[in-house]
């Protein structure tokens, strides 16, 4: 058995010490909090988002737990082999019938920052080639901009755009409006520098909105 060195057993209880005075607060201030919690999780909305941990979605919407579910991920992708995110999204739609699904990325983002880069990182090169196949599409645009800042917030906003139009076009969003549910897909950017989240304005409500060689036949899940 290993013993931790002295100095993480203290980090660690301090991580303990502060559950507990959260969870005190939690029920000073509402007595019935987790035995309501506990009892079900009603998420308003699906949050695909970046591992990134200053972007935590709960904490920057001002929500309590059980209100967001949440996947999380380097750059927020939405891939369609991804079984994870995948799984996350049928259970979210599926089980849990979340009426918005909201991809949020952020200006600063380091695997976007990574992905403009010309050298080899070692695994995640794999994963940061889905970020560079949308500067490959938008390589007009983006080479066009000098600042290098403001090029890089533009990658960031058009790989939201993608991941945005992903969710639309898994056969899970199809299957649930294939079925009649009202499901709504959005495009959020966070900034670290004041904290506020901005619209993209681009949202996806129904399969006329994904292009035509996307659309699935069938009658849906139930």
């Amino acid at each position: 058995m290993v013993r931790p060195e002295p100095s993480e057993a203290t980090a660690m209880d301090e991580l303990f010490a502060r559950n507990r005075a959260w969870a005190e607060r939690m029920r000073a201030r509402d007595p019935e909090f987790f035995t309501r919690l506990a009892g079900q999780q009603a998420p308003r909305l699906l949050w695909i988002g970046c591992a990134d941990s200053r972007v935590a979605a709960n904490q920057l919407l001002d929500l309590d737990p059980g209100t967001v579910f949440v996947h999380r991920n380097i750059a927020n992708l939405v891939i369609h082999t991804d079984i994870n995110m995948l799984s996350v999204l049928q259970f979210a739609v599926e089980i849990l019938r979340v009426p918005q699904v909201v991809v949020c990325g952020h200006y600063g983002c380091g695997g976007v920052r990574a992905a403009m880069a010309d050298r080899q990182l070692g695994l995640i090169d794999n994963w940061l080639r889905h970020i560079k196949d949308v500067y490959d599409q938008h390589a007009a645009e983006l080479d066009g901009i000098a600042d290098p800042g403001r090029r890089e917030d533009r990658l960031v906003e058009l790989n939201v755009l993608h991941q945005t139009l992903h969710v639309a076009r898994s056969t899970v969003v199809q299957n649930a409006w294939a079925d009649g549910r009202r499901l709504e897909i959005r495009a959020w950017v966070y900034g670290l520098e004041d904290g506020l989240l901005r619209d993209l304005g681009y949202r996806v409500r129904g399969p006329e909105e994904i292009g035509a060689i996307y659309r699935m036949m069938g009658g849906g899940v139930t």
